[in-house]
């Protein structure tokens, strides 16, 4: 498959992003101080897509100016600009990126068509913020957008909800600390039944029908390679479903309502994901971080609320009577970080996604403002997407290890 953009034609002005980034509090934004000095100029941003994309806060940054916004549906349309506050509108992301006036796009459209519209951003000089996942179950999607990103020199971000999850903020926290020691195993659940809704609209199958658990990794992979950096390197899955008509007869060839996989990362470590959606379960986005010193534990929808366990030297005794140490559990009152001076101040409110929403709308505008790099920049967010991808071709046979290639 070749690429359908002359990357040449990227703007070569456009190759400023900076190496480094700003960390603060355990997440990579701005210190406060830098609010009270605002850039020269704000961002001007399109927004494209009237489900998902409704559900963020940039009219709300103080430096940022919604242009511009788009969706292939006018009732949709008229949703995002009364959303926004945002008097223009295109038809179609095809006619928004023509728009001289706006410095960047959200990207909030249907899975399949994330890396064609990035590369439609990219090649009118705007700076971008996508959806997951960053690719659609193609290594091949992988290489042709990470080649555009570089060619162009413009601002690529994923919009990866878990990695501004509270607790993940925490999780990050301690680990910058020292207090996990090694991190030598964790566990993240992605569990959401009932998306069949999503299947049908108006009697048609959607692009959702019968897609794949892992080809959506994102919201599970994003709690550990956020957190400690590592990467995925090897996996070996296994894939559940039953006799229902969606997996019999789907274009994505998928047989499976559940992917449950084990990661083996680049420094040994082992990571469990689960990615359901059938089942009696009750649905949640969460994770476990255990440590030789501390392990971390965020609330489970059973009932239990966030723990956490340091190690002792102190000795007691099993239910058998042997010895064994006594570790030390207490409650962890999770902080609400989007109340902090990370954010500016009227994005000091909870939002989507366990408050990640406005740390997203933040963390893409002030990237593209400051000329550095985003947080889950396009090596990133390859490093999420692309092991889900591998982690199902597994399923698929019978479980197989399989190697995951690197992006970087």
């Amino acid at each position: 498959m070749k690429n359908p953009n002359n990357l040449t034609q990227y703007h070569s002005r456009r190759n400023f992003i900076k190496a480094g980034s700003i960390v603060a509090l355990g997440a990579t934004l701005p210190l406060s101080s830098s609010f009270a000095s605002p850039p020269a100029k704000k961002l001007r941003i399109g927004i494209v897509g009237g489900r998902f994309g409704c559900s963020f806060q940039f009219h709300e940054h103080p430096d940022c100016i919604v242009e511009a916004v788009s969706d292939l549906r006018p009732e949709r349309r008229e949703k995002l600009m009364k959303t926004y506050n945002c008097s223009k509108s295109y038809p179609s992301l095809e006619e928004l990126v023509k728009d001289k006036k706006i410095d960047a796009v959200a990207v909030f459209t249907e899975g399949p068509n994330h890396v064609k519209h990035v590369l439609e951003c990219l090649k009118h000089g705007k700076h971008v913020l996508c959806a997951v996942p960053a690719i659609w179950g193609s290594v091949e999607e992988a290489e042709i957008l990470l080649e555009a990103v570089k060619k162009s020199g413009l601002i690529y971000m994923m919009a990866e909800t878990s990695y501004y999850q509270q607790f993940t903020i925490s999780a990050r926290n301690f680990y910058k600390e020292g207090r996990f020691g090694n991190i030598y195993y964790t566990e993240s659940e992605y569990q959401h039944d009932g998306l069949e809704e999503l299947y049908f609209e108006n009697g048609k199958r959607t692009w959702r029908y019968g897609v794949a658990p892992m080809h959506y990794p994102t919201h599970c992979t994003a709690h550990l390679i956020s957190v400690t950096g590592e990467r995925l390197t090897q996996v070996s899955c296994n894939g559940w479903g039953d006799d229902d008509p969606i997996l019999k007869d789907n274009s994505y060839n998928n047989p499976f309502w559940n992917e449950s996989a084990m990661f083996k990362t680049d420094r040994g470590n082992s990571f469990r994901v689960n990615v359901w959606w059938k089942g009696a379960h009750m649905g949640c986005e969460r994770a476990q971080w255990i440590g030789n010193k501390m392990s971390f534990y965020t609330p489970n929808p059973i009932g239990s609320d966030s723990i956490i366990v340091n190690s002792t030297e102190q000795l007691g005794k099993d239910d058998a009577g042997f010895v064994r140490t006594d570790a030390k559990k207490q409650v962890y009152n999770q902080p609400e970080w989007w109340e902090t001076e990370l954010l500016p101040e009227p994005l000091r409110h909870n939002s989507g996604h366990h408050g990640s929403h406005t740390f997203i709308t933040h963390e893409f505008v002030d990237a593209c403002l400051q000329e550095r790099k985003p947080t889950v920049d396009v090596y990133e967010a390859l490093a999420y997407t692309v092991p889900g991808v591998i982690a199902h071709e597994s399923a698929l046979k019978g479980g197989e290890t399989i190697k995951i290639p690197q992006f970087g």
